[in-house]
């Protein structure tokens, strides 16, 4: 009883702080809008979500308290108990994000990817609903976004314009029309008000977080609220969005060009975008994760995933510069145009990267502790996982647990010379492993996340957003996967090195140690080929 005493204290407590808050959140979206009128409309509405955030805090805290009420700790009552709590709290969670929509969906795009840290049942719900499903605003408040950026209605604007939209993101949505010069176009329309609300939501949010961690200080996620603040801004200027598709082409076309070709990004209608409206070319393809449609297109869903292994890691090792949202809805997969196919008759692949909104700078020093690092994963070298997780940031007190969050693996499985070390089968025996370790070392998780440096967590993202692809692209992880992110990896250190060198000698060493690298790859890959076989062999 005295617990649960103490938890209605605290939850009163939290009531009366989000209620004040509420004037505050409003007052900061008031001042931060460039519509004043507008935003002191919407101010009217931050009391009722922070009502509705406080109630569903509440009602999910008050369910797990309730349900697992003296059940002994480690018993499969308790264990099943549990799983029914967290569907029914990842559903409330689900509900409140589509109520209050933009930055809400956002964060909740960013707890359906953290599968090392919240339980499995938020992850697939949240998964399933807030990256497809999102709000749509009406065609009237299109028509004001229209008329106040480009002086006219769509109409006007383009030949045709269909006015239902073909997809709907927590800060935007998608339209299909055609140029008056007959160009099909995808057009990208930020939802109205979208900064306003955002200031807003941001000040609730960030109130709600600070105060759960100050009555439970192992509940940390201010981390998350910092980014959100940080990129949000980057990702409602449609401009910046634009930009970075044409860096990141560039990226490929100088320093990756033997993929070049393979990846793509809509090319930009300059003339017709602003901050608020985006022009692209529109791409017909199939979701990355959709094995069927890619089948139809006469691609295998396999080379997909090397192809979307390769681009990803030239990014992370080489470019320096990583698109960090590749969930299913923003990578499409068609046929290379030029027509070529594989050595199985098959269509090859081409990726296309949408939503450039999101992207991070590695500088060159992180970036070659981020390739060293995975080339040590790849490679069970526990002496190089150590030094360069330490120089990262995760400290000589969790690099262990770092590793096993990189890797979804136990550290034992980390540091196994077997070659297939990294592979995630997928089975139950894993999830719940897993998501035993999460629970078991939640607050460690917690403080890494809080140590680690914000580019180093949108690279965790982003590892989550491919593992899921890939996942669903294979059944599960494979070794062909880690064997392109340790010659990546491995060919980022090795030019590193090479352009350090200042003497013939230490160049000599450089090109040894790579000669020794390509071996050790080789080697890999005939393991790689005869578990295959043995595989064909055993079907």
């Amino acid at each position: 009883m005295a617990a649960r005493s103490l938890w209605r204290a605290k939850g009163k407590l939290l009531l009366a702080v989000t209620a004040v808050g509420g004037a505050g959140a409003g007052a900061v979206a008031i001042a931060n809008s460039e519509d004043p009128a507008s935003a002191l409309k919407l101010s009217t509405s931050v009391p009722i979500r922070l009502l509705r955030d406080a109630a569903t805090a509440a009602t999910i805290a008050f369910d797990y308290e309730y349900s697992l009420w003296g059940l002994p700790e480690g018993s499969i009552e308790r264990e099943r108990a549990k799983r029914e709590v967290h569907t029914r709290s990842a559903l409330r969670l689900q509900e409140l994000c589509f109520k209050n929509g933009g930055i809400y969906i956002k964060l909740g795009q960013h707890i359906s990817q953290l599968e090392y840290l919240v339980p499995d049942e938020y992850v697939k719900i949240m998964r399933e609903s807030l990256l497809n499903r999102c709000p749509v605003s009406s065609y009237d408040q299109v028509l004001e976004v229209f008329k106040k950026e480009l002086g006219g209605a769509p109409d006007e604007i383009f030949d045709e314009f269909d006015p239902i939209p073909i997809a709907s993101a927590s800060l935007a949505q998608v339209h299909i029309a055609r140029t008056h010069d007959g160009q099909k176009v995808a057009v990208k329309v930020q939802h109205t008000h979208m900064t306003d609300t955002a200031a807003a939501d941001y000040a609730t949010v960030e109130l709600i977080v600070n105060t759960l961690h100050r009555f439970f200080p192992s509940f940390d996620y201010r981390w998350l609220v910092d980014e959100v603040q940080e990129s949000l801004p980057k990702e409602l200027d449609f401009l910046i969005e634009a930009k970075n598709s044409i860096k990141c082409m560039d990226n490929f076309q100088r320093l990756s060009p033997h993929i070049a070709e393979y990846v793509y990004a809509p090319k930009v209608h300059w003339n017709l975008s602003t901050s608020k409206l985006l022009v692209m070319e529109f791409i017909d393809g199939a979701q990355v994760n959709d094995c069927r449609a890619i089948e139809k297109l006469g691609i295998r869903p396999s080379e997909v995933s090397t192809l979307l292994s390769q681009a990803f890691a030239e990014m992370m090792f080489k470019h320096g510069f990583v698109h960090c949202d590749p969930h299913a809805a923003n990578v499409l997969v068609r046929p290379l145009p030029s027509g070529s196919r594989s050595i199985f008759g098959k269509k090859k692949p081409q990726l296309v990267l949408l939503d450039h909104g999101l992207y991070k700078e590695l500088d060159s020093s992180m970036r070659i502790n981020y390739a060293s690092l995975w080339k040590g994963l790849v490679f069970s070298d526990a002496n190089a996982i150590k030094e360069n997780s330490v120089k990262i940031g995760a400290g000589e007190d969790l690099y262990v647990l770092f590793a096993g969050i990189l890797t979804m693996r136990p550290w034992n499985k980390v540091i196994d010379p077997a070659v297939d070390h990294l592979v995630v089968k997928g089975t139950d025996t894993d999830r719940s492993e897993l998501q035993m370790y999460a629970s078991q070392y939640f607050p460690q998780i917690t403080e890494l996340l809080r140590r680690l440096p914000r580019v180093i967590l949108l690279m965790l993202k982003t590892n989550d957003c491919l593992r899921a692809v890939n996942r669903a692209l294979l059944e599960g992880s494979s070794l062909e996967t880690f064997l392109i992110v340790g010659r990546v990896s491995s060919e980022a250190v090795i030019e590193s090195k090479l352009l350090q060198s200042r003497s013939l000698l230490s160049r000599l060493l450089v090109w040894f140690e790579e000669l020794r690298l390509e071996a050790r790859l080789f080697a890999m890959q005939i393991a790689l080929w005869l578990l295959k076989l043995q595989k064909t062999l055993t079907l």
